[in-house]
């Protein structure tokens, strides 16, 4: 049974392109119940894929609910299960899939206040109060790329100096199932990123670098997802923001000023590098915040 989970994590892997926090999130998740289904007494006999039933899948999930899992935690296990199940199916291992019918938990989708362009600016300007180091020609432009551009974070980590085109003003991001996307960089963002690459990339570049990696740490390595995220959260920390910032804010906060610009929802799903548009439409609300206020301060019966 574990070779089978493994199979199907090499599998997302080669042919769904899913990155490394994603197929860890699945590998723990696929563990976590298959630790659970082969306890003594849930399967009789010998334990199989085949021998699994929608009853073990039922308990699991009031397993879960009653260790107070979170909603969207339960919501996640349960899309593994039914990702696992289904290729289990495909591939011939069980002859009924146990999660075909199996309900979801709904997950309210709830999105951070996005930042206001006043907020951005203090927090693109904090890594130049330092001067003009390596570490802040770095950081600087990391904050204008991400705001720029609304990658994810671990997008923005896989960059390489090869999806530049500065002289095009625009950047080539490779997202997830490796669909890739070119988005182009306002003039500060291009300024930022020309500056780190002249002044400030040298100074990362060691023995074992990857030479080819836009963004470096200090031990000439690829940043990772965590270590861009700790860069936001302590420049965040310096100009009082911490409570409104998360990993994806410039991501979030990108897609609302996009949207109250007066760019459409088809544009900002191209560059967000959603599959589908209802997942650029949880931005839509954020937008209906400053069409009342436009409302309300043009029309002469709402003033």
């Amino acid at each position: 049974m574990e070779a089978n989970i493994q199979e199907f994590l090499d599998y997302l892997v080669a042919e769904k392109g899913c990155a490394d926090n994603t197929i860890a999130a699945y590998s723990n998740d696929l563990t976590q119940f298959y630790d659970f289904v082969t306890q003594p007494g849930q399967i009789e006999g010998e334990p199989s894929w085949a021998a699994v039933t929608r009853d073990h899948l039922v308990n699991y999930i009031l397993y879960l609910k009653e260790r107070e899992y979170a909603t969207s935690t339960v919501a996640r296990k349960v899309a593994a299960m039914k990702s696992f199940f289904h290729y289990l199916l495909r591939f011939g291992t069980i002859v009924d899939d146990p999660a075909a019918d199996l309900d979801s938990p709904k997950v309210k989708k709830r999105l951070p206040r996005p930042l206001t362009p006043q907020e951005v600016a203090l927090l693109l300007s904090v890594p130049a109060e330092s001067g003009r180091t390596p570490k802040s020609l770095r950081d600087t432009a990391l904050l204008e790329m991400l705001y720029a551009t609304g990658m994810r974070v671990s997008e923005v980590a896989r960059l390489t100096l090869d999806d530049l085109d500065l002289t095009a003003g625009a950047v080539r991001c490779v997202g997830k199932g490796d669909k890739e996307r070119v988005m182009p960089l306002y003039p500060e963002a291009v300024g930022a990123v020309r500056s780190y690459l002249e002044d400030g990339r040298k100074a990362f570049l060691g023995d074992a670098s990857d030479e080819r990696t836009l963004f470096l740490n200090p031990r000439g390595q690829r940043l990772t997802r965590q270590g861009l995220w700790l860069i936001i959260k302590n420049y965040a920390r310096e100009v009082d923001l911490t409570d409104k910032v998360t990993p994806h804010i410039l991501r979030h906060t990108f897609a609302t000023h996009m949207l109250n610009g007066g760019a459409g929802l088809r544009e900002v799903q191209k560059l967000l590098g959603h599959a589908n548009i209802s997942t650029t439409q949880v931005y839509t609300h954020i937008s209906r915040d400053r069409l009342r206020e436009v409302y309300d301060g043009a029309h002469p019966r709402a003033r």
